[in-house]
């Protein structure tokens, strides 16, 4: 068989798997995973909102949180599965995805839907690592990469990058909804009537704040870079807790969490009304 049967070949097997019935059912439990998480993270950003909590906002934090629930060990097994089964739908996309598209915009959708496989393991591994007993409640360990980054030669200006890739992505995001292209990932039939227009209202909100808060962590990256101070960098949960120092900052994380939850509300709209 030649080199063109051999890809073709794989081409059309990873095709089948992404079109089957049974990885449609499996994307789609994952999908509602994914949106509880957030939905958890939303609450915990509500809480430090109100001084009410100490722990970490973070998407590990949340599964820490989930773990504590009644039947929480079964719950982060379930929330391991339904993320690991995301990485692999983004992958499938990666490598079989996007026909009929060439040139940079190929590259960019396969760079976009790497950077999400890559955000839905990261949560798939805390819940395991949390599953097995070899994680805490949602330490991130950000400062110490980031320290190992800055010393290598031109440490500063890779952390810069990082920073702006980072901003690039939560750009990204706002931008999506701003134009309205997160409709795209709903079926006609989760876009129409009542309940299409609150799904859309769900993701437009949603999709804005989960970029807001992904780019105060570039941004704090980019400080980390110009001050040479790996303290500075940070995740979500430092982010938020900026949000917090400002003027009004209790309301202003408020309003912030509230866009997290639509974004995971928009998740079991995909869920039920999942775009082919």
């Amino acid at each position: 068989m030649t080199t063109n049967g051999i890809t073709d070949k794989v081409h059309d097997i990873g095709r089948r798997a992404d079109d089957s019935e049974w990885f449609d059912k499996a994307v789609r439990f994952g999908l509602v995973v994914y949106g509880l998480v957030y939905l958890v993270l939303a609450w915990l950003a509500f809480q430090l909102a109100l001084g009410d909590y100490e722990g970490k906002v973070t998407s590990k934090g949340a599964v820490a949180q989930l773990a504590e629930q009644p039947g929480g060990s079964i719950l982060i097994v379930l929330v391991a599965v339904g993320m690991f089964v995301l990485v692999l739908w983004r992958l499938f996309d990666v490598f079989f995805g996007h026909w009929g598209e060439e040139g940079g915009e190929l590259w960019r959708h396969r760079a976009m839907d790497l950077v999400k496989a890559i955000i839905y393991g990261a949560i798939g591994w805390s819940a395991l690592s949390i599953a097995l007993g070899s994680g805490g409640g949602g330490g991130s360990g950000t400062k110490g990469v980031t320290a190992k980054i800055l010393a290598l030669p031109g440490g500063p200006f890779w952390v810069g990058l990082i920073g702006v890739a980072v901003i690039g992505y939560g750009g990204s995001q706002i931008y999506m909804a701003w134009n309205e292209k997160h409709q795209k990932k709903l079926a006609t039939e989760g876009k129409s009537g009542e309940a299409g227009k609150a799904y859309l209202l769900f993701g437009k909100v949603g999709y804005i704040a989960k970029g807001i808060a992904i780019g105060l962590v570039g941004v704090l990256f980019v400080y980390a870079a110009f001050t040479q101070d790996p303290g500075k960098s940070g995740s979500t949960d430092k982010a938020l807790h900026k949000v917090l120092q400002q003027p009004f900052g209790p309301y202003l994380l408020m309003a912030l969490a509230a866009g997290i939850a639509c974004y995971g509300l928009f998740q079991f709209a995909r869920a039920r009304h999942l775009s082919t």
